[in-house]
């Protein structure tokens, strides 16, 4: 069966899941699919309303299980292996994450928003994806995180209350944010969110001071 004859999930199951694994991600812990992080946003005509078309990731790398570093998106064979990137890009911003790729199955591209790469972008083979040390390495650099004391305090895990409920993407780029900043010594920190969600059950005027 010729390559460009294969569907995208074809394309993931056959050649993108098994190089990223090869890279030595793990598979459990590491590596979330088709990952949808918003339910599309609410257009309002006159006294109609209709749900706009939710984001949906076709990978989401995470080198703890609360700390996303890499996007990747999918594409038929047919299409070039950077006919992804525009997409993937607008997920990145969205999740905070600086690392993006995008496959069409027969090599990786790859976009470094970090601004501290020599090439923002580069092609690798499917042999090539990065390691999850060495994208942790630059993300680290990244963040100004640079003290063994300072990666411990942002690799520690969020707190699990055994519900199974996650925090919403905008609710872990807040807390991620403001662990970065009191490992880099920050002594005051301003964290501004919404009330009223279903995560924390605030009530619509509650205000939150920690």
């Amino acid at each position: 069966m010729s390559k460009k004859s294969l569907s995208e999930r074809d394309i993931c199951t056959k050649f993108i899941t098994p190089a990223i694994l090869k890279a030595g991600w793990d598979l459990y812990t590491q590596i979330r699919e088709e990952l949808s992080f918003t339910k599309g946003r609410i257009i309002v005509r006159g006294k109609l309303h209709t749900r706009g078309k939710q984001k949906r990731a076709d990978y989401v790398l995470y080198y703890k299980s609360n700390i996303p570093i890499a996007v990747i998106e999918a594409k038929e064979n047919n299409l070039s292996v950077g006919a992804g990137m525009q997409q993937a890009l607008d997920y990145a911003e969205t999740l905070d994450v600086p690392f993006v790729f995008s496959s069409n199955g027969d090599a990786f591209l790859m976009h470094d928003r970090t601004g501290l790469a020599d090439k923002v972008e580069q092609e690798l083979s499917l042999e090539a994806f990065p390691t999850p040390e060495e994208l942790w390495a630059r993300y680290c650099k990244w963040k100004g995180v640079n003290t063994p004391e300072a990666k411990n305090t942002v690799e520690m895990p969020y707190y699990d209350d055994g519900t199974g409920r996650a925090p919403r993407y905008y609710q872990v780029n807040a807390v991620n944010r403001t662990i970065e900043a009191v490992a880099n010594g920050a002594n005051r920190i301003l964290l501004v969110m919404a009330t009223s969600c279903n995560q924390c059950r605030c009530s619509p005027t509650a205000s939150h001071s920690d």
